[in-house]
């Protein structure tokens, strides 16, 4: 379906033409004509299928057609991140209409609090927020929602899963009942279902390809220890050149570094991010890669749903997700708007019960991969060694006891 059969107004279409939107994805096709008839939308769909233009098209145009004095749409999005994709899709979408709109969100310095301030007392059309930045706005009384047509809530699977009900209750509190409600989630656990009973009113429902990587994402495994995970990086992206943009994704915050200390150290331009940056270095980080200057990013799960590039070559899981939906969106990233892509993922011992769950629910085996000549040894030595706890429990009670307490005043 073309984007001109929905009817759009003039000034939407420009900007869609200027964008390069032609196509519409199924998520949009179905939810996009829902939306304009003013009703509840719950739509289920996986990252990278086009969420976000589904529901911000139909509320510029309705914007565009009909426009609202104070707070017309309200848009809760769990991450900066993503407040700040979505913020610049509406930008592009909205370059010909009269809308305006702000993003809310924290980690940034009191200038920008201010400038928020102004917005959200001067009744800027569209509020894309993160729920804690919100509430700061509202605890200090200048923040009037009681004017708001449509409450939108982005990922909110991420939401619920991050903590956030609270917030959103108290937020949803301050809304008038008579509203438009669309929810927009990657899964369809039983809480979102609950949430969706309590605030919506007869929702049409949508469900797009759950929790299924993309056709053309080519997925393989690595069956390694942990020693071997760092040299396996560097030799599968050494003279490499052709590769523009690489996603490697871990765990934790210390492997993130040590990774990205590590690849530098062997002439591979690299840069990590992570929850200890401040806001403004991570945007410059997600710039550098996005316009090619920097062509590796180790992540930690803080870009499993926010980054929204295209032309990523390569997704490298260095550590198994910690369950199979954040791997959908891990190489999610990878194979966007119709192009191909490569998924890596290193298994080790510890988790290859993990990943066969993982495996389980795609309904498909992941090919696994030979391990490079130069590192079979490393591999097959770290392969052969025994699991920790085996060794501590050979030793006797004491020994056992004592790693045991070891390891947990290391966590």
């Amino acid at each position: 379906m073309q984007f001109h059969e929905f009817g759009f107004v003039a000034p939407l279409l420009e900007g869609l033409d200027a964008m390069g939107f032609e196509q519409a994805t199924p998520v949009q096709e179905q939810a996009i004509p829902f939306i304009l008839d003013k009703k509840d939308v719950l739509a289920c769909a996986q990252t990278g299928t086009g969420k976000t233009a589904a529901f911000l098209l139909p509320v510029l145009n309705r914007l565009t057609e009909e426009p609202h004095e104070g707070i017309d749409t309200l848009i809760l999005e769990p991450t900066r991140e993503l407040a700040v994709q979505v913020d610049q899709q509406l930008e592009g979408f909205s370059y010909f209409t009269p809308v305006s709109s702000i993003a809310v969100y924290g980690g940034r310095d009191g200038q920008s609090m201010e400038q928020e301030k102004r917005a959200l007392k001067g009744g800027a059309d569209i509020i894309v927020a993160t729920p804690g930045r919100l509430i700061a706005h509202l605890n200090l009384g200048y923040v009037d929602l009681s004017t708001i047509k449509c409450l939108i809530l982005d990922e909110a699977d991420r939401m619920l899963d991050m903590g956030f009900i609270h917030d959103i209750r108290g937020i949803i509190e301050k809304l008038p009942r008579n509203r438009q409600n669309l929810l927009f989630s990657a899964t369809m656990p039983p809480k979102i279902r609950t949430l969706s009973k309590q605030i919506m009113n007869k929702p049409e429902e949508i469900s797009i390809a759950i929790s299924k990587p993309a056709e053309k994402i080519i997925q393989g495994v690595y069956k390694v220890e942990d020693a071997v995970k760092i040299p396996l990086v560097i030799n599968l992206l050494k003279d490499k050149k052709r590769l523009k943009r690489v996603l490697i994704f871990a765990s934790t915050k210390k492997s993130v570094k040590d990774l990205a200390i590590s690849l530098e150290r062997k002439g591979l331009e690299a840069g990590d991010i992570h929850s200890d940056l401040d806001q403004n270095e991570r945007e410059k980080r997600l710039q550098s890669f996005k316009n090619g200057t920097l062509p590796i990013i180790v992540a930690t799960d803080v870009l499993a749903r926010g980054i929204d590039i295209k032309g990523i070559d390569v997704v490298i899981n260095f550590d198994v997700p910690n369950d199979a939906e954040d791997y959908v969106h891990r190489i999610g990233r990878t194979a966007r708007a119709s192009a191909s892509g490569v998924a890596l993922t290193f298994v080790n011992r510890r988790d290859r019960h993990r990943f066969k769950r993982i495996e389980d629910m795609m309904g498909m085996k992941v090919h696994h991969l030979p391990i490079p000549p130069e590192l079979k040894e490393l591999a097959e030595e770290e392969a052969s060694k025994k699991p920790q706890k085996n060794r501590d429990n050979r030793r006797g009670g004491r020994s056992g006891g004592q790693s045991r307490r070891r390891k947990s005043s290391k966590r």
